[in-house]
């Protein structure tokens, strides 16, 4: 007996949930950008489209979603943070990823010495500067000039894949 196939296949042009779904195969860490208003508040937001980008100079880029309500502080502001999160993280990485919900208010957030929110049992926090911006369609792609780094190397990492949280699991 032959096994029903599970490919799915997208085209350029096609509805845009098969290409998601096809992305959503890759598992990405989870993280929380931060930065702050002109007036101080602090401002974030849920993004799984981070990567290092080079150790000379330490470079390192975000992808947030263009209409995001944080992205416009982010295109506008010299310095941000990128907060990895832990395997603990799951319900922050919601409030943050949600539109209008109070997100800063009950979690180790702490300010950091260059004045960005931080999340202190972050898996990893990397504390930048803008090197460059440009436009990725419906994201923006931000990178960064890493001035500072504390990160957790025995903490386990949160994780996204196939539209879900998960966590590593290896035998």
């Amino acid at each position: 007996m032959t096994k029903p196939s599970s490919t799915r296949i997208y085209r350029d042009g096609d509805d845009t949930r098969s290409l998601r779904d096809a992305f959503g195969c890759f598992a990405t860490g989870v993280t929380i950008v931060t930065a702050r208003t002109a007036e101080g508040a602090p401002v974030g937001l849920t993004v799984n489209s981070f990567s290092s980008v080079s150790l000379e100079p330490p470079l390192l880029l975000v992808c947030p979603a263009r209409d995001a309500g944080s992205t416009a502080v982010l295109k506008q502001t010299e310095r941000f943070a990128v907060n990895v999160l832990g395997s603990q993280d799951k319900a922050l990485s919601t409030r943050f990823a949600r539109k209008g919900s109070e997100r800063f208010g009950e979690d180790d957030w702490r300010t950091s010495e260059h004045g960005l929110p931080v999340l202190s049992r972050a898996l990893a926090v990397f504390e930048c500067t803008r090197e460059a911006l440009h436009d990725g369609g419906d994201h923006i792609v931000l990178i960064g000039r890493i001035l500072h780094a504390v990160y957790h190397p025995l903490d386990d990492p949160l994780l996204y894949f196939r539209g879900a949280y998960r966590g590593i699991h290896i035998d």
